[in-house]
């Protein structure tokens, strides 16, 4: 029979700071989506360490903000809904992780659907958990109504070309050569 750790053992520390700091970061990705869908700037920005770094535009939440802004009023209603959540941990103070969501936007007359996995990098700084980097990455955009191949999986002007699946490292190894590809898609 195996003795518990003793409550001031450091391994049994280690392992409640990490079962919390799972719990912390697995909160971002939901304020995240409500702070998006209810249009709640200062609580999206929130989400990120205080110094984001905005590459050419510059660091900081104000930045970001000035960035998401014009952005997010580029759509009426918009429902975020995460699907799962991948973390893991590099250190004890910073993880990476990815997320599933299936994002639905009112744009005019249409509702976008994406299909997107979010490519996160957390930090914990004062012992609070943030979103250090966001990568958007996504397979489809297209109205309810298209199918995503009818409209080469770009049918909304607000996403970008779609880097996934391809995007997946060891998609081009699993299906290189493979003839079957031609009769499950037209658009490989």
């Amino acid at each position: 029979m195996t003795t518990p750790p003793s409550p001031d053992s450091p391994d049994l520390l280690e392992r409640i700071d990490r079962i919390e700091s799972r719990l912390a970061i697995g909160q971002l990705p939901i304020r995240y989506a409500l702070a998006v869908d209810s249009r709640d700037l200062d609580a999206w920005v929130a989400c990120f360490r205080p110094d984001v770094d905005m590459g050419r535009h510059g660091r900081g939440r104000e930045v970001l903000r000035a960035y998401i802004e014009p952005l997010v009023r580029g759509f009426y209603r918009s429902v975020h809904q995460i699907c799962g959540h991948r973390i893991e941990f590099t250190d004890r103070d910073h993880a990476t992780g990815a997320v599933y969501c299936r994002a639905e936007h009112e744009v005019g007359d249409r509702w976008i659907v994406m299909a997107i996995c979010y490519l996160d990098d957390y930090v914990r700084l004062d012992g609070e958990w943030y979103f250090s980097r966001r990568s958007e990455k996504h397979w489809y955009a297209a109205d309810v109504t298209e199918r995503p191949q009818a409209v080469g999986f770009t049918g909304w002007e607000g996403a970008s070309e779609p880097p996934l699946p391809a995007g997946f490292a060891s998609w081009a190894p699993f299906w290189d050569g493979d003839p079957a590809v031609e009769g499950l898609t037209g658009r490989p």
